[in-house]
């Protein structure tokens, strides 16, 4: 399974359940890396959306705690492993976890790959990603070249799980 994030020097990712910030550049990877995959979050991520509503051109999978909850498109799951269960119908390579930071976090131990834009500024937050940098097991793979967008520099980079 692969993680898919965005984050600032301080590993934020969000404020207000809203992205820190939103680079075209990013934007278009993410487009790029996901289209025709699956992609898994939560119901607060879905809600972010323009219209509450699933991402196209992909299998969008909520997980959520709230039984009632619906939504036209997707996939609602209430437990980590009822998604786990729901996740074993798809290649592992082909599944994105998108958000937010307490689907990160119960994801992570069973992803391989992470995608991170590391933006080189530190935003107001109140949500974040675990920090790779220090858990031994994700080893930095791979760094893209910096690039910046009006006065923001990032870079994409990979991520690999170790020792499995």
């Amino acid at each position: 399974m692969n993680i898919i994030v965005a984050v600032d020097k301080n590993w934020a990712i969000g404020h207000q359940n809203r992205l820190l910030t939103s680079i075209p550049e990013d934007m278009k990877f993410f487009r790029r890396e996901t289209g025709g995959k699956v992609v898994v979050m939560g119901r607060k991520t879905l809600e972010s959306f323009p219209g509450g509503l699933p991402l196209k051109n992909r299998t969008n999978l909520v997980l959520t705690r709230n039984p009632s909850f619906r939504a036209k498109g997707a996939v609602v799951l209430h437990s980590l492993e009822e998604t786990l269960e729901e996740l074993k119908k798809y290649p592992p390579e082909d599944v994105y976890i998108i958000g937010g930071d307490s689907i990160y976090e119960q994801f992570l131990p069973y992803c391989e790959v992470a995608h991170v834009t590391r933006i080189d500024h530190a935003y107001e937050a109140d949500a974040w990603f675990p920090n790779l940098e220090e858990k031994e097991e994700w080893v930095l793979t791979g760094e893209g070249e910096e690039k910046t967008y009006f006065d923001l520099e990032f870079r994409f980079c990979r991520y690999e799980r170790q020792g499995r």
